[in-house]
Order: structure tokens, then sequence, then C-alpha cells
């Protein structure tokens, strides 16, 4: 491997500005509601066929980094977040932001998410090895709990009502169900359409979930929001007080990098997952763990960080599995076979510059992002200052537009308007959203692992622990089990205890 080639590539002309270019779009994409960072990346591939390899990989993470970030922009200000990632501190960047502190919030959220990408990827150039060997050990099994503390971890934070958070987990379980049953390829739910053998999008039911049941809440709310008009802070005292505050808290990025790329190179597991994990063990470590979901800073900073760590180690079994850790990794393997790149075991022998300059380029994109971002946050926090009467209806019509958009399918639209309805039920009966859509998300990696699971050990219940790394993660997610258990009886014995 010829480090100096790798330097010069990435910081040769093309690439800079391809990256630069890249991260531009990414965040203006990320910040628009409806509209993710899977779109992004799929709008960018007819433009890859007109560049090398090294340049058309450079594009994809540049575009994945800045949006998985700029997704936090509009869960702050309008609570939609762009991406499954930026659920799990939703609640919290956006009180901040109805309090007047939208840009020191989104500023913080964007130093944790630079900090913690290049952590990622500094720890991925020193450690791929061992990472992939760790990964290529996982089975069923493992994946399995993973997932299944991924959920456990949604219940934990998502609110201080076990039953509740629970009832929201089973619902996303519910609609997780429609489509092809993974064990007898039989269709569950799906009442004749064939569009549904596939599943539920996460797309169109996210945007209903959390765009849709915000807007018909404003709508309910009536005289109170048409002329809504929020504070904003003056650039140089966002900037500082973001400085300071994020100084603060240089520990829980260490921590939440680190742990958000080695989750992030676990096949099947990926930013989601990691922001929860990361959100979770912010909240069971901090001083005022009552503060979480009411607006408070150390789980943005925590999520973010481990969010943008992910991004980069997802690609870790794209490339050396040639598995996609997610949709964006997906359409990347996608872009590199057309290439005549073959992801997989071989790829380090093979095309170990092209890897570690992937790697390069993922470190330049966080760089950049850097200002990228600080001019998104700049131009997006303007967006308060428009009565709610008038945005609203376009947030709406946005929405449509990028749900239908990443499908192609009129189902998109139906699904947005069942879902936002299901959501406003939700919210009326006080059941937390965040756990139903980390349901839909992981419900059909539980299921389809647990079946395998189950089929290779004959139904016998006791090999899930029969691995040493199935143990571990198993005996944690049983210990939270235990932990809400015990939640749950001590809120039900305080409520029937009478008080003198």
């Amino acid at each position: 491997m010829d480090m100096f080639a790798i330097l010069a590539t990435v910081l040769s002309p093309k690439i800079l500005g391809t990256i630069f270019l890249c991260t531009l779009y990414g965040s203006f994409v990320g910040a628009m509601p409806g509209l993710t960072a899977t779109m992004a990346v799929a709008l960018l591939v007819p433009f890859t066929w007109f560049m090398d390899p090294v340049q058309a990989a450079a594009a994809i993470v540049a575009t994945t980094t800045t949006a998985i970030f700029a997704g936090d922009i509009s869960g702050a200000i309008l609570k939609i977040p762009g991406t499954p990632a930026s659920a799990a501190y939703v609640e919290d960047s956006y009180r901040l932001s109805q309090s007047g502190k939208s840009r020191s919030t989104l500023f913080a959220a964007l130093f944790a998410s630079v900090c913690g990408g290049v952590i990622g990827v500094l720890i991925l150039a020193l450690a791929t090895p061992l990472l992939a060997n760790l990964s290529r050990s996982f089975s069923s099994d493992e994946v399995f709990w993973l997932a299944t503390l991924g959920l456990s971890c949604a219940v934990l934070v998502g609110g201080p009502s076990v039953p509740r958070n629970f009832a929201s987990l089973l619902i996303g379980l519910a609609i997780a169900t429609i489509g092809i049953d993974v064990a007898v390829g039989h269709p569950r739910f799906t009442f004749g359409n064939l569009e549904l053998y596939d599943g539920v999008s996460f797309i169109p039911a996210m945007i209903g979930m959390f765009a849709l049941s915000e807007l018909l809440r404003n709508a309910a709310l009536g005289h109170q929001t048409k002329l809504v008009k929020l504070t904003v802070e003056p650039l140089g005292e966002a900037l500082a007080t973001a400085t300071r505050r994020f100084g603060q808290l240089w520990k829980n990025v260490l921590r939440s990098a680190s742990g958000g790329t080695v989750i992030g190179a676990l096949p099947g597991a990926g930013a989601d997952v990691a922001a929860w994990i990361a959100y979770a063990v912010s909240r069971r470590f901090s001083r005022n763990p009552e503060a979480y979901g009411k607006g408070h800073l150390e789980g943005i900073v925590d999520g973010g960080a481990a969010n943008n760590a992910a991004v980069a180690g997802a690609w870790t079994p794209a490339l050396v599995f040639g598995i996609p850790g997610d949709s964006v990794t997906a359409i990347a393997i996608g872009v590199l076979m057309m290439k005549g790149l073959t992801p997989g075991p071989d790829i380090f022998n093979s095309d170990a510059t092209l890897v570690y300059t992937i790697f390069g380029a993922f470190l330049m994109a966080n760089i950049l992002m850097l200002f990228a971002g600080g001019l998104v946050v700049t131009l997006a926090t303007q967006v308060l200052r428009v009565p709610r009467a008038i945005l609203m209806p376009l947030i709406l019509l946005l929405a449509m537009i990028g749900g239908f958009a990443i499908t192609g399918s009129t189902l998109a639209i139906w699904i947005i308007l069942a879902l936002g309805l299901l959501a406003s039920a939700m919210l009326w009966a006080k059941i937390p959203l965040a756990p139903a859509i980390l349901g839909i998300v992981l419900g059909r990696i539980v299921e389809d692992n647990f079946m395998v699971s189950m089929m290779k050990a004959r139904g016998d219940l006791t090999q899930f622990f029969a691995r040493d790394t199935a143990a571990v993660l198993g005996a944690l997610t049983l210990i939270i089990w235990a932990l809400l258990l015990y939640r749950a009886l001590r809120s039900f014995l305080d409520a029937t205890t009478p008080h003198k």
C-alpha cells in the first residue's frame, strides 16, 4: 500500500472538487424534510457513470456523510428527522429549537458529527482487519441479539412509561410483519396488493409517522400556530455557545464515536442502531438522566457522534464481504461492481489502495462538512421565521413528493396517510413514536435471523447462547429487559400505593 499515492489521489483537484460539491449537495438534500441520504445517493448514481471508481466512491461517501448530519436539521426545526438515526434524539433537538437554541444545538451536533466521523475513519484505517475478522464470525444468533438489543434500548429511552413504550414497539413490529413470511414464503397482511410483498417501505413510514402527525397536530392547535415566530440566536453567539458546550462533552464524543464505529462495522447494524445504543448509554451514565427527551444536548452530541462514526463503519461489511450494511452501501456496491470491482474478502489483497483511498475520502468529507454543514445550518434556521400556516402545507407537499420519489409508487402516499393518522392517535394516547419507528426498521432483521437460528437449532432456544459473542449480547439484552420490568413494576406500585 503506497500512502503517498493515496494522499496524492485524495488531495487531487478532481477528488477534492467532487467531495466539496457533494458535501454541499448532501447537506441541502438531507436538510429537506422527506428527502434522505438514501435518496440523495440514489439521485447521484447516474452521474457516477462518468466517474472513475475512486471519484464515484468519494462522491457517495461525501454525500452520505453530510446527508446523515443534515437530517438533524429538519428534526430540530420541524420535528421531522431526515434520517432514521436522527429519530433517537429528535425530541431533544426539537425542544431546544423551540426554546430559541436552534443554531447552537445544530452547531454542536455538527461538531459532534465531524469528530465522530473523523474518529470512525481513523479507527477503521488502523483496525480494519480486526473488525473484518469480528464481523466474519457473526452468525444469525449474534445479529438477532444485536437487533433485539437495539429494540430494547428504544423501549429504555422511549419515555417514562414502560407499558406505553412497549405498546409503541409492538405497533412497529406489527407493521414490520407485513410482506412475505421468510419461513414459509406466504404473504401476510398484504390484502392482495403485490406492492406490499416486500413490506412497508421505511421512508414513507417515517414521513407519515413523524411529518404528517406533526402537521395534523399543528392543524389541531389552530390559531395557536398561525403566526408563530421563534427566535434564532445571532450567529456569533450560537457558535460560541456550541463550542463551549461541545468542549464540555468531549468524553461523550470519544465514547460514542468509538462504539458507533464498532456497531456500524457489524453486518445488519449501522447508524440507526448505533445512535439508539449511544443515546441509551449516554442517558445511563449522565448526571441528569431525567432531562433526556426534554431538550438535553448531551444525548444529541452522543447520538450525532455515533451515527456519523457508524456511517464509516458500515463500509466494512460492504467492502470486505460484499454485504451491504444499509441501503446506501447497497447502492455503493452496485456502483463499484458497475466499475468492474467486486467487493469481497479479497478486496484488501487486490484493491487495498482503493479501500484506503475511500477512507481518505471519508476523512476529507468530514472535514469539508464542517464548512458545508455550517452554511446549511445558517440558512436552514431562517425557516423558523416563516409562519407555520405557510410552512406546513409546503412541508406536506415536499414530504409526499419525497415518499413517492423514493419508491416510485402511489402506495407510498397511502402509507404516509395511514401511518400519519396512526401516529396522531398514538400521540393523543401519549404513546411515543420512536420505538415504533425502530420496530419497523429492525423488525424484519429480528424475525429473519430468529427464524434462521431456530431452523439451524431445530427449535432449541439454548443455542442462542451457545456462541460466546451471542451469549454476551443475549445477557446484555436480558439485563435491559429485567431493568424495564423492574421500572414498570415500581411505577405500578407507586401508582397503586395510597399516599398519605
